[in-house]
Order: C-alpha cells, then structure tokens, then sequence
C-alpha cells in the first residue's frame, strides 16, 4: 500500500470542507495533482495546497492508497475519508464533523476526538476512534431512514446523543459513556456500550442488539424483562438482564414467531 501524507500548513479562520481527502480521488493521482483539487472555507474555494503539504505517492487503486493527515488545527476539518471504499486514512489529531460520512469500505483510524455525524449512513468498513465522539455517530442523515447499514465503528472514549439512530446493521462499540437516545428507530446491528447511558435507550426500536455493561439512568417503558443470561460480548463474559422491546412498535414475524429487539444491562 502507498502512502500519502497530507500535512496542514495554514490554520483557517473557518471550518475548512475537504470531501477531497479520500483514497478513491488521491489514487492514481502525482503530489502536484493532488495540490490542485478544491476544497472550501465558507463560500469561497481553494486549492489543497494553499492549505496543505502533499508529499508521498498513492497507488493506482483506493484499495492501495493510505492517507496520513497531520496538523494542529484538523479539529476544523469536515469531511475527511467520507465515501471512502477502500484505501486507508489516518488522522493524527482530532477531525471535525462529517469524518467518514456514507463510507463504503476501506478504514479510518483518528487518534483525537471526531465532530458530530461522524460515519453518517455508513455502508460497509471500519473505522477506529481513540477519543470521543459526538452526536449522530453511525446515525441516519436528517430526514432519511437508513442509518449504519453495515461495518465497524470502535470508540475509546464517550459518545455524544443519538448514537446509531435508525441503525439497520454492523457494531458500534463505544469505551465510555453515552448521551441520550441511543439506538432509537433500530432495525438491526448491535451497540455495545462499555459505559454508562442516559436515558431513551432503544426508543422504536425494532430488531438488533444493544449492550450496556453500565447504568441507565432510565429505562424506556416499552421493554419487558424476560430473563438473567451469562455472555461474552466483546471479549468480556458478564450476567446481563435481558429485555425485549420496543414493545409499543410493529414487530416482524419469523416462522410465525415475533421478532423483537433485545436490550442487554449488566446484572
């Protein structure tokens, strides 16, 4: 896999839109080419380069592209690695809103903190957070449907409210605490929260897991408690309370049973 590194040499006065940043555009591509795709500060466009060093070589491919981004000031960077489908980012640093957003393949690891929306529709691939997150993690865009479909998404630390809203496959693990509404509208896939979490935890929810080896500050009405079970989730064996729910939705039918989403608490 070839290498590009993308390193931040002019601090914005705005938050800078750099859909650009993704192995599928830098592939095949020479460091001047690169230099020369747009990206944008408020309603203005600028070149790459007036904002970043490019050094490095991509590879002929998105699947044989890495992108290393470096800078103090990558906290107002939007949109890095979003529709990615192959290829790798790495983000020494935090990265702002959008990072990952409809990603198709391919990983991102960001060694900072990520911005609200991060991993938005995901399709497929894994991305890697060794700080916080914050809102609309793996969630659906507003006013869509179909929110992670598919991959993994690994935080370190806490996740900000409406993790995973309208989640229809893959896992989101998060190390640490989450906000309130999480996995609300989920119809497949599974969270699993190392955690504490607030309240609205499963809200219409319909099919799919959610784990929390913490606290809820309030559990939703609509979830029945059916049993004690011990499971390894995440390579940890615990006794879990096992509630099924959202009760107060429509449910599909499998072999004439009723398919419900499971909610698992730490015993």
């Amino acid at each position: 896999m070839n290498t590009v590194q993308v390193t931040m040499i002019k601090d914005p006065k705005l938050y800078i839109e750099a859909e650009n940043i993704v192995p599928d555009i830098f592939a095949g591509k020479t460091p001047e080419e690169i230099r020369e795709l747009p990206i944008y500060e408020g309603n203005r466009t600028y070149k790459l380069g007036e904002y970043f060093e490019v050094t490095g070589k991509p590879g002929e491919t998105a699947a044989e592209t890495k992108i290393e981004v470096r800078g103090e000031s990558l906290g107002r960077v939007k949109w890095i690695g979003s529709r990615m489908t192959g290829g790798e980012v790495i983000i020494f640093g935090d990265s702002d809103m959008y990072t990952g957003a409809f990603m198709e393949g391919g990983r991102i690891e960001v060694k900072g903190n990520v911005g609200h929306f991060t991993a938005l529709g995901m399709k497929n691939g894994e991305m890697i957070i060794a700080g916080n997150a914050g809102n609309y993690l793996g969630a659906a865009y507003r006013g869509d449907w179909r929110g992670m479909m598919d991959g993994v998404i690994r935080v370190g630390g806490n996740a900000g409210s409406d993790l995973a809203t309208y989640m229809r496959g893959g896992e989101v693990v998060i190390g640490g605490n989450v906000d309130v509404h999480v996995g609300n509208h989920q119809e497949g896939g599974r969270i699993v929260i190392k955690g504490n979490a607030k309240s609205k935890v499963g809200g219409q929810m319909v099919q799919g897991d959610i784990f929390v080896f913490g606290t809820i500050d309030l559990m939703m009405p609509g979830f029945a408690y059916t049993e004690d079970a011990e499971l390894e989730v995440d390579g940890a064996k615990e006794t879990f309370k096992v509630y099924e729910g959202d009760l107060g939705e429509r449910h599909p039918k499998k072999s004439g049973k009723t398919v419900y989403a499971h909610l698992y608490v730490k015993a």
